[in-house]
């Protein structure tokens, strides 16, 4: 394997790294799954089709010159040093030193070779921090025999991510041959669950295709996972890209929960306009992001974060907000928080009050105590009082002792108390 797949699949496990690209936990090496036996065989016509594939992908193979430095082994098993080499470097615990060793040791590895390197790699166990190498292991054999990998992948492993890492890898190379695979080895109506891989392979080079086959998909799990593979992608691209691509979108509940993902990464760089645009385009996400979008303003520049609460119509938009900003000053200073509010009280609602007491409890219990009595719902200022008060009491019984002599109760609070 030489210099530029190096890079490749260097490159490949930073994205991998960067986009949270853990789909769900290996499986264990003795056991191939259930659902990878039942529903994903093969039918005669699907082996036809994946022949056809795998001579494809074997073509654009040779044509990159993606050739290893040792003859194909035609399967036979990996030498026992090889398997100790792997053994030793797994053990490392200087990551640097771990994919050095590990680039090294897939440049020693023939294409018949990797079922047996993988196979070893996982029964070493697979712990977070191997994720790096295991993937890097997959991408080379991806290179190498997509087929191959993805045949043992469906056998020995769940919940996609040895299944993700090679379809991405095979999908930057050769999405043509990684799409017909897909849509060969999805079984059922459903969405189909190979394309996220394939979309994130795609997405950087290719964004316009893989927002088609995104958009493409039904409403299902299968879909947000392929949303949360293109959005990184897009996201570097600036937010004015990111918000143009997203009000594209023709279907509401796939925009909608692009905005939900967006928002806060958003408001980092552009509070205001995050603002703004969460208040143009009235959603479920207005609502349940625009408290996240205040906070992060507030954090950075409270007066303006203030000056724009002050500048929203009354209304739930300005009270999500006025949650936001309460958290994000109650932290720092509880006593300030509560002022804010104190500005603002007809757009003080429930969760608003929520907010400053699970933020001011830790550093001031007295004054999280003293506003619970702004909560309106009965049961619920009831439920905060004795979860508040019975542990500050077993924290610092003399403050809380003080404070519950000196402040008037509900009696089912101080029946409570008492049992």
């Amino acid at each position: 394997m030489n210099l530029s797949s190096r890079i490749t699949i260097a490159a490949l496990v930073l994205v991998i790294g960067s986009a949270g690209f853990m789909v769900g936990r290996i499986s264990s090496p003795q056991s191939a799954t259930d659902d990878a036996s039942a529903g994903l065989t093969e039918t005669r016509s699907s082996r036809a089709n994946t022949d056809a594939t795998r001579e494809s992908s074997n073509s654009a193979a040779e044509r990159m010159g993606r050739r290893s430095t040792r003859p194909d082994s035609g399967g036979s098993p990996v030498s026992p040093d090889e398997l100790a080499r792997l053994s030793s470097l797994v053990r490392s615990e200087d990551p640097l030193a771990r994919n050095r060793a590990m680039l090294a040791y897939i440049d020693r590895l023939g294409p018949g070779d990797f079922e047996a390197a993988v196979a070893h790699f996982r029964s070493l166990g697979i712990t977070e921090n191997r994720l790096g190498e295991y993937a890097l292991l997959l991408s080379a054999w991806a290179k190498m025999d997509p087929i191959a990998a993805l045949d043992y992948a469906k056998a020995n492993t769940t919940r996609g991510f040895a299944t993700e890492t090679v379809l991405t890898t095979w999908a930057s190379s050769d999405p043509d041959a990684a799409l017909r695979w897909a849509e060969a080895s999805h079984q059922g109506d459903g969405a189909n669950p190979y394309l996220a891989g394939i979309i994130r392979g795609i997405a950087e080079t290719n964004p316009e295709r893989a927002t088609q086959i995104l958009t493409g998909m039904p409403k299902s799990v299968e879909r947000g996972q392929a949303l949360d593979a293109i959005l990184p992608h897009l996201l570097s691209q600036g937010n004015e890209a990111t918000r143009a691509w997203i009000a594209a979108i023709a279907d509401d509940a796939l925009r909608n929960g692009a905005m939900m993902r967006t928002a806060e990464k958003l408001a980092v760089t552009d509070p205001a306009g995050t603002a703004a645009w969460l208040a143009a385009n009235p959603s479920e996400a207005t609502q349940r992001r625009m408290d996240d979008v205040y906070s992060t303003w507030a954090r950075q520049d409270q007066q303006a974060a203030m000056s724009s609460l002050a500048a929203l119509p009354s209304g739930e938009n300005r009270s999500n907000a006025l949650r936001g900003i309460v958290s994000s000053v109650a932290s720092d200073n509880p006593q300030a928080a509560v002022s804010v509010m104190d500005r603002f009280p007809n757009d003080v609602t429930d969760r608003v009050v929520a907010n400053l007491i699970w933020h001011s409890f830790g550093s001031e219990p007295s004054i999280a105590a003293s506003q619970i009595a702004r909560i309106t719902d009965e049961s619920q200022r009831n439920r905060f009082y004795n979860r508040l008060l019975e542990t500050w009491t077993e924290r610092d019984p003399a403050a809380a002792n003080t404070w519950i002599q000196s402040n008037p109760l509900p009696p089912g609070v101080l029946e409570n108390l008492k049992r």
